[in-house]
């Protein structure tokens, strides 16, 4: 059978999104999209590290969110401090929504913009604390996942869900319920109080562990998947998290299963989307741990080599800012972004 580059699956899915999508208008910002339901991917992490080639990935980034996912990292303030913005916009849509409270009364002027908003993150310890927190965030539902119950003490008890799962690959591999979630309904859209609803979305909602013959996979399941921003990044950030995975429960890595719900292009990425789609796909690089550690809590970013990765030059786009709680005064983030 010939060889055909794993990165065509990805480039597939692209074209599968251009001339078969359907369009959808987010009720929130107005951004058009084109999108299909119900599409799968899969990488055997043995074959090389499926970091995208057509185009260069930000793997600094990557890097630094995982980490900032595993150890339950609330605050955007360690992304920021170390050049990673790919989360800018969810604490600055929040500050606009809460510096004001009807969109008629707001004088631009009065507003710090988003580079001012984010200088102050990086500077200014207490507007850090009180404006770069997002609660409920990936890290949080990882390793705190919040209970109406008290422990022993009568404190607040929490779920560590991924220190559960690495407990029981260990004592049980042929287990079938190794799941972490991030899908909380009681935090999410109109099913949240409104007080307690989050104000980004939750798009990579959930994982599930698995050992055959000795090694680890890992398949996501993601809801809702910017294919060209996005999913990139998703890509790289559950691969990697699978080889820790495996590193720190003595597997040999496995495949890496990316299924999807609504997965799709906006129309602001449409150019770039065809501009990729003329690359040829290079070889995939590989992932050197130079370091040794037992748990995810010893990882550090600076523990990973990647080696070999010769990418296409990047392909710039700007990110849609949208999901989360519905409010018809987040129009305004559009408005301010054009500005």
């Amino acid at each position: 059978m010939k060889y055909r580059h794993p990165e065509y699956q990805y480039l597939d899915l692209l074209q599968d999104i251009l001339d078969h999508g359907v369009k959808k208008v987010d009720r929130g910002t107005g951004d058009v999209s084109q999108s299909v339901f119900g599409r799968q991917i899969r990488f055997d992490l043995s074959q090389g590290f499926p970091l995208l080639t057509t185009k260069k990935v930000y793997w600094k980034g990557v890097l630094h969110e995982l980490n900032w996912f595993m150890k339950g990292m609330l605050n955007i303030k360690y992304l920021v401090d170390n050049n990673v913005h790919i989360w800018d916009d969810y604490p600055y849509r929040i500050y606009v929504e809460k510096s004001k409270k009807k969109v008629e009364s707001i004088k631009y002027k009065e507003l710090l913009s988003k580079e001012e908003f984010i200088n102050n993150i990086a500077a200014d310890e207490k507007f850090a604390k009180k404006w770069g927190e997002l609660p409920r965030i990936y890290g949080e539902m990882w390793r705190r996942w919040p209970c109406k119950s008290k422990d022993l003490q009568g404190k607040p008890r929490t779920i560590d869900q991924l220190k559960w799962v690495i407990q029981e690959i260990k004592e049980d591999p042929a287990a079938h319920n190794l799941i972490v979630n991030s899908w909380n309904p009681e935090y999410l859209y109109t099913m949240a109080l409104k007080k307690d609803a989050s104000r980004f979305p939750i798009c990579h909602n959930m994982y599930q562990i698995n050992i055959i013959d000795g090694k680890l996979s890992l398949q996501l399941y993601q809801r809702s998947a910017d294919i060209f921003l996005g999913v990139p990044f998703n890509i790289a950030s559950y691969a990697l998290l699978a080889l820790i995975l495996a590193k720190v429960t003595g597997y040999e890595p496995g495949e890496f299963i990316h299924t999807f719900g609504d997965v799709h292009i906006y129309e602001l990425h449409v150019t770039q989307v065809q501009e990729q789609l003329k690359r040829k796909p290079k070889v995939f690089p590989t992932i050197h741990f130079n370091h040794s550690f037992k748990t995810v809590d010893d990882f550090e970013p600076s523990y990973v080599d990647l080696v070999g990765y010769n990418p296409h030059l990047p392909i710039k786009a700007s990110l849609s800012v949208t999901g989360g709680l519905y409010d018809e005064n987040l129009k305004l983030l559009k408005k301010l972004r054009a500005i």
